[in-house]
């Protein structure tokens, strides 16, 4: 029987949560597949720790004898990788993204971080826009530039406020605009994030300015996916004004929204995650964003 940590996370959060819709949107995943991986957990363990009900789950006799072992495990699990990681004064600073950040921060915030941390190297990891906290959940980023508003549990620090704009193809009749009132682009086809992106998929379809449904014509998970479809005439798409720049295609124009908040680019860590690599990252940053 070979259970992994991940199952047993989601065991945990069920059990505390009772219910499996509270406990997918904590754990940043979609309800059918936290559903399919407690099948695959019953089905390795040789007995249920559920029982279904109509408002919810309970725990099983079997499962609350698991409960308290599957919580030391991960506790446990979770000091050994601390023990290891302060065993030598070096190590891997993982940055969770999920667009390309440019805007001068990165460079010069690297060599601050390199100065600061000797013997430190970072790695770059791609994160979907399903997973809105850029990996640091589930523990798989250190750090993470991410777009307000944050997921539940993080700590952020607020490094651009920029005004959202509006891709859309070239020959569109708005394009024509120099400005494009956010009222004329009501019943346009949106490019939307997944919906496991909770409050950020509402952020860019531009919720917060409208009291009516946002007309939904493609749901993409990357930059790349989001991009094509605009230039394949799916739809249109919010963007942040230094995103423009980034992502410029041929075949796509940007144009600026009146009647829109602004976006906030931010870092984020773990709300309590003090280590050294972790601050002397944010603080590099923080350096650097006081000067752009």
């Amino acid at each position: 029987m070979d259970v992994h940590l991940r199952e047993l996370r989601y065991f945990v959060a069920v059990a505390e949560e009772l219910n499996v819709t509270r406990a997918a949107e904590r754990l940043f995943v979609s309800q059918p597949a936290l559903s399919k991986q407690l099948r695959v957990l019953e089905r390795q363990l040789g007995f249920r720790v559920f029982e279904r009900t109509p408002s919810g789950v309970t725990l099983t006799g079997q499962g609350e004898a698991l409960l308290p072992i599957a919580r030391d495990l991960l506790g446990r699990w979770a000091a050994g990788v601390e023990t290891a990681r302060a065993a030598v004064p070096s190590g891997t600073l993982v940055i969770g993204m999920q667009t390309a950040v440019g805007r001068g921060l990165q460079q010069e915030a690297l060599r601050l971080f390199r100065t600061a941390m000797p013997g430190w190297e970072v790695s770059l990891r791609l994160v979907g826009w399903g997973d809105p906290s850029g990996g640091l959940a589930d523990g798989s980023s250190d750090v993470a530039f991410i777009w307000l508003p944050a997921a539940p549990g993080l700590s952020t620090y607020v490094l651009a406020t920029e005004d959202r704009g509006v891709a859309m193809p070239a020959d569109h009749p708005l394009a024509g605009l120099a400005k494009v009132p956010f009222a004329a682009l009501r019943d346009e086809p949106f490019i939307a994030l997944p919906p496991a992106a909770g409050p950020l998929r509402d952020f860019w379809l531009g919720r917060d300015a409208r009291d009516d449904e946002p007309v939904v014509g493609v749901t993409a998970n990357t930059p790349e996916e989001v991009f094509e479809a605009v230039t394949s005439g799916l739809g249109v798409v919010l963007v942040a004004e230094g995103n423009a720049t980034l992502y410029n295609r041929p075949g796509m124009a940007y144009r600026p929204v009146a009647g829109l908040p602004p976006g906030e680019l931010a870092i984020a860590r773990r709300e309590g995650d003090k280590r050294p690599q972790v601050m002397a990252f944010i603080d590099a940053l923080r350096s650097v964003a006081t000067k752009v």
